[in-house]
């Protein structure tokens, strides 16, 4: 509702900024008309001097027009605060056109500037909505946590023993999610599994924070994937060197105080673009100081025993099988990932007015995407893409945070990466989506292996599009209601209501 309001005020706003002008420019002439016996020897409406008084008022707009500095207006001049008080003003103390062209160009200026203010304060609002926590969400999690507290059910393995060998078994196809939300895991994962020509070749390594342990473990538990094992492990039972311990510790102070220093910059002003993905609004997002977001520069040492994974984000949705990234040859490289096909390149990112960046960074490197990936872990052992990473996070420090922007593991992970980077077929991933106004194609669509919602609107968020839902709805995405209990967690996504009742948990299902 929220957002049909912020709607509907900008429209009036539009409407109000079309019609002002064409009201102002009639109501001159009648003004001028009225005040003509005193200040004005002819009518504007009558006598022969029509033309000249015309070309007077032309001549004079256009002076308005080419008045770049409003302020100087407002400075010499009592602005009205709106068109009566300005028609009041021409009547009263009898001023000529160029004061109304003034005035008038003053107004619309201001209006121009509050429209402008309003919209940002409508993106602004509608990101923070998406980019918080659902009430259906956190109490899905809470409702979890108790199940796993109180129930045996919910805290048994999630695959039988003599699966264990799978874990690190390089003939299986090793998939790695590092996420905090238990609804995302669910749907990366079941619609992987889905797609999949070869489902019981698949291992999920699912890497979560100590407090969404216990329920991410009870989902699993509840909703087992019997075709595909699916392991879930916390940060807490993870035993790294201190040497590792100091690093990622390093690594997120550097984080927190990169995001410190540009918050404060991320209001209101006359000059803010406001352009749907500007890059000054993944300030909002949690991911920019989250350490699963970060955790995937050090994979090789959460996976020391695997060779070869493919890393997915938990924002994307898996249309077709994935089963021949795996064989894919790498020609060398640590990274396989998507291009961004709309024209992005590190000049987008990088400061390169800073010789640093300038001595060291190619402006016209495209930029590449994750959401999905295949990793080559063996490979990357060999090389310094983590201590690069760790290089450049100082680097940003001690130049005051100027190298790049925004915050968050994306512009460094650009460079630490450059030179070991396999470009995948474009058809892999479709990103882009979760925008407020997303440009869907529909054939890319269909044809791409992953749908990506790099945006802030996820589609199983109540401010996901709802033209992306009804075509996510049209291929089979989907989720089985259970009626097995009358204690809900209503999960809002757009049109449609997920409902995750416990003892038995809802499940996603293609």
């Amino acid at each position: 509702m929220v957002v049909i309001r912020s709607i509907s005020r900008r429209t009036v706003r539009l409407l109000i900024g079309l019609i002002l002008p064409i009201a102002f420019l009639r109501s001159a002439f009648l003004v001028l008309d009225s005040v003509a016996p005193r200040c004005l020897p002819w009518r504007v409406f009558g006598g022969s001097d029509t033309t000249v008084i015309m070309e007077e008022l032309t001549s004079t707009l256009l002076e308005a027009i080419n008045i770049n500095d409003v302020d100087t207006i407002k400075s010499s001049h009592l602005v009205p605060e709106n068109f009566r008080d300005l028609v009041h003003d021409m009547v009263l103390n009898g001023q000529d056109i160029k004061y109304l062209a003034f005035m008038t160009k003053a107004l619309i200026s201001e209006m121009e500037n509050r429209v402008k203010k309003a919209k940002w304060q409508e993106y602004l609002n509608w990101h923070l909505a998406s980019r918080g926590v659902p009430n259906g969400l956190h109490c899905l999690t809470l409702k979890l946590a108790e199940e796993y507290a109180t129930k045996a059910e919910a805290r048994k393995d999630l695959f039988p023993p003599h699966y264990i060998y799978r874990l690190t078994n390089h003939s299986f196809h090793h998939v790695v999610l590092l996420t905090d939300n238990v609804l995302a895991a669910s749907v990366v994962i079941s619609t992987t599994v889905n797609a999949s020509k070869h489902p019981e070749k698949l291992v999920f390594h699912v890497f979560t924070d100590k407090k969404t342990y216990a329920s991410m473990h009870a989902w699993f538990a509840l909703n087992a994937i019997s075709s595909a094992v699916v392991e879930v492990k916390g940060l807490h039972q993870y035993d790294w060197p201190q040497e590792m311990n100091m690093l990622i510790k390093e690594m997120l102070e550097i984080q927190h105080q990169l995001w410190k220093y540009k918050y404060p910059a991320l209001r209101i002003t006359e000059d803010l673009s406001l352009e749907e993905n500007d890059h000054r609004r993944d300030l909002l997002s949690p991911s920019a100081t989250s350490l699963l977001n970060h955790l995937r520069l050090y994979l090789p040492e959460l996976f020391p025993g695997l060779n070869k994974v493919v890393l997915l984000d938990d924002d994307v949705i898996i249309q077709h099988d994935l089963s021949s990234l795996w064989e894919l040859d790498l020609e060398g490289n640590v990274l396989g990932a998507v291009f961004d096909s709309n024209g992005e390149n590190f000049g987008d990112y990088f400061n390169f007015s800073d010789p640093i960046i300038s001595a060291k960074v190619d402006p016209n490197s495209r930029r590449w995407l994750f959401g999905v990936n295949i990793i080559d872990l063996g490979k990357w052992r060999k090389t310094s893409v983590t201590p690069s990473y760790h290089q450049w996070l100082k680097q940003n420090l001690d130049a005051g945070f100027t190298l790049w922007h925004p915050p968050g593991v994306l512009p460094p992970a650009l460079l630490a990466f450059e030179n070991y980077v396999h470009q995948l077929d474009p058809s892999w991933q479709e990103s882009g989506l979760g925008y407020k106004n997303p440009k869907l194609e529909k054939h890319k669509l269909e044809g791409a292996a992953i749908l990506h919602f790099n945006g802030p609107a996820k589609p199983w968020f109540e401010v996901a599009p709802t033209e992306l839902e009804t075509y996510l709805f049209m291929v089979g995405f989907h989720v089985r209601q259970d009626e097995a209990s009358k204690s809900c967690c209503n999960v809002v996504t757009g049109n449609m209501v997920i409902c995750c009742c416990a003892p038995a948990i809802c499940s996603i299902t293609i």
